[in-house]
């Protein structure tokens, strides 16, 4: 057995090149995932300066090789510090992009069921959001029905869909404290 062969067994503490590569692609990946952020998501990521500013370079860079360079740079940097604030605080971004989407696709469900069904819908809505106004959302509808039918760009479609989405973001927000 040659001197430096007791250091690589699974005996010696020392992780395998095999895991040291993955946790190493995991940081290049994890820097990936910063360069193609939102800005205004990536203000809320919690990140040293020197990270940050990496981070901005390479949304910068257009050549490959670079770029390349530059994500190799932010995966050091990720090395040297602890990452877990930034994983938990990306997981949050994305179970909130997540919850943002299937809100959206509900609103487009309520819209096309209005479209389609009309009266029984908006009572049906109406018992949700009660803070709705039935006037205008019977309007919209019938305004929406009205261009479908003519063939005529969707405007009161889309005039409807974002009185839903006014109406339930009201809903969710909690009421406003009188002051005393």
């Amino acid at each position: 057995m040659a001197a430096g062969d007791e250091d690589r067994g699974p005996q010696s503490g020392r992780p395998s090149k095999s895991r040291l590569k993955r946790a190493c692609h995991e940081l290049e990946d994890l820097g990936q995932q910063l360069v193609e952020l939102p800005t205004a998501q990536l203000a809320a990521v919690p990140m040293p300066e020197l990270l940050a500013e990496a981070v901005q370079v390479a949304r910068s860079i257009s050549s490959f090789g670079a770029l390349k360079r530059q994500r190799k740079f932010i995966a050091k940097l990720l090395r040297e510090m602890d990452v877990e604030p930034i994983r938990q605080r990306l997981a949050a971004l994305d179970r909130d992009s997540a919850e943002s989407i299937h809100r959206h696709h509900r609103l487009e469900r309520w819209r096309d069921q209005m479209l389609a069904a009309g009266e029984g819908v908006i009572d049906e809505f109406l018992r949700d959001y009660p803070r709705a106004d039935r006037q205008k959302l019977r309007q919209l509808a019938r305004d929406a029905r009205k261009e479908s039918a003519a063939g005529a760009p969707p405007r009161s479609a889309r005039l409807l869909f974002r009185y839903l989405r006014e109406v339930a973001e009201a809903s969710e927000s909690p009421p406003a404290d009188v002051a005393d």
